[in-house]
């Protein structure tokens, strides 16, 4: 089997991840396979915050927890090392397409890579708040930015779960 189509029918949500830091040089590359997404009309007008900074991760965790509305003990983000965070520019017409399609090639990068992955929502949320319009600011990310998502990374713990059965009749053609 074509080894992309491999990587899709292959891939899945992890939620139980080890503390071990994945090294650099695979965070920049599921990064790159990111800015590799399509774009609407080429505009690439995403953003993607590879986050490694055990502080600054807590702060993104605590946030989406509160945001949630989860336990004090709950982690969002499955216990996974690094996070990768998705914003589009607010301007763009086709940011949460573009930003979608940035998040699922990242996904399928860190699968490939041998790294578990999973989609956290509520983006969207933080990033309408001052605090992270600040760490935007200070991270020299100018403009108006709206979250599409984050990807928790990191070497799973334990088995990833097959997929699940298809539901038939989901492709419809027309000849």
């Amino acid at each position: 089997m074509n080894e992309v189509l491999k990587n899709i029918k292959e891939r899945r949500s992890v939620r139980h991840f080890k503390p071990e830091l994945p090294a650099r040089e695979l965070l920049e590359q599921i990064a790159e396979a990111g800015i590799y997404a399509a774009s609407g009309r080429g505009q690439q007008a995403t953003e993607t915050i590879v986050v490694t900074n055990p502080a600054m991760r807590e702060k993104i965790v605590e946030a989406n927890r509160k945001i949630g509305g989860w336990d004090e003990e709950f982690d969002p983000f499955y216990g996974a090392p690094a996070i990768l965070v998705v914003l589009f520019d607010k301007s763009c017409r086709t940011g949460i397409y573009d930003g979608s399609l940035v998040m699922g090639n990242m996904m399928l990068a860190a699968h490939s890579l041998g790294l578990g992955s999973i989609w956290i929502h509520r983006a969207k949320e933080e990033f309408e708040g001052d605090a992270f319009k600040t760490w935007l600011a200070d991270l020299g990310i100018k403009g108006e930015w709206e979250g599409v998502g984050h990807i928790a990374v990191g070497y799973a713990d334990g088995s990833v779960p097959p997929a699940a059965e298809r539901k038939p009749g989901r492709i419809v053609w027309v000849e």
